[in-house]
């Protein structure tokens, strides 16, 4: 019988997010029925939804896209509402003004002690900005101290980045979707982990959390050829492999095949491998099935399927199933 499950990218559109944020899913919104008005869901939808799929408790988090240090404030007080009501079924990971690094420490450290979260999903980037420069430390070093994981979540490209990499002889929706989650948005999370470690970022905060979704976003199948090639970046404290195995963790969210788990379960500690669906962008449904076909795949023992379905996750974020089906 399926475990219950807790997902940890689950994404919602709060009150203040602006047009221009909300313009950014047309491709989305086109392609994926009723994705609108699931997105601006905090209660019935989502909660029956999670009720028929198994869903204990789901780690609702905002959507990509650039938001203010205000509308950041007001969106994660809005999320604490859903959460304050929904407290058995619902936990929240902040969103942080990520262009302001010293205002993303003071919200994180708000979010977690003020408001009760269990962590941050955060931007990948700020428009062409990754977190592996000085600037960033105060996010950091507030995340180490609080003890809460960042969940790097993709986001869209930069114009620049558009015009370069995705446009070419190719219809505008195959660079929409090449850009974004066909392809670009995982590989650019690994790019930035590998970034990360590059610049020392895990030798000055050796008990950062950071979490990647969509099986890893890439990293666990290149993962032999970047320990091979990394002591060419630099001295660092510690090797690729063991950065890997200590600092990060890794999600199923969105990706509904199997055979990536053989190499997952070969080369990541089974505690840092967790459950996650992306809802509304994936379908719960779809992640119940993956779920039992991963269970009669044989490749994990009953003990092993609960640790990534739920019991991992209430070791990473200190929250508790008590709703079973």
């Amino acid at each position: 019988m399926t475990p219950p499950l807790i997902t940890l990218e689950e994404h919602f559109l709060s009150d203040s997010a602006g047009d221009d944020v909300k313009a950014l899913y047309s491709e989305q919104v086109g392609n994926i029925p009723e994705l609108a008005a699931k997105l601006s869901d905090l209660g019935p939808i989502r909660l029956q939804s999670m009720n028929e799929n198994n869903v204990s408790i789901q780690v609702i988090s905002h959507g990509p896209g650039p938001l203010q240090a205000e509308q950041c404030k007001a969106a994660n007080d809005q999320l604490a509402a859903a959460v304050k009501a929904q407290p058995d079924r619902f936990a929240g990971f902040a969103v942080l003004p990520v262009t302001d690094p010293g205002a993303s420490a003071k919200e994180l450290t708000r979010c977690i002690r003020e408001l009760g979260f269990v962590g941050a999903l955060i931007d990948n980037r700020s428009g062409n900005t990754y977190y592996d420069g000085a600037e960033y430390e105060p996010l950091w070093a507030a995340a180490q101290e609080l003890d809460v994981p960042i969940y790097l979540h993709p986001t869209w490209p930069t114009g620049e980045q558009l015009d370069l990499l995705y446009t070419g002889n190719f219809a505008r929706s195959a660079t929409l979707s090449l850009s974004a989650s066909g392809w670009g948005w995982h590989s650019d999370v690994a790019l930035h982990i590998l970034r990360l470690f590059a610049a020392g970022v895990f030798d000055r905060f050796p008990r950062l959390k950071i979490i990647a979704g969509h099986m890893g976003e890439m990293l666990p199948f290149m993962l032999d050829r970047i320990v091979q090639l990394s002591p060419r970046w630099g001295a660092r404290d510690r090797p690729f492999r063991d950065v890997y195995a200590a600092n990060l963790w890794i999600t199923t969210s969105g990706v509904w095949s199997v055979d990536p788990m053989a190499t997952i379960l070969r080369n990541t500690p089974i505690d840092h491998i967790l459950y996650s669906v992306d809802y509304p962008f994936a379908k719960n449904e779809n992640g119940l099935k993956f779920m039992k076909d991963f269970e009669a795949s044989g490749l994990v023992s009953p003990e092993q399927l609960d640790q990534i379905a739920y019991k991992n996750a209430e070791q990473l974020l200190g929250v508790k199933v008590t709703k079973r089906f």
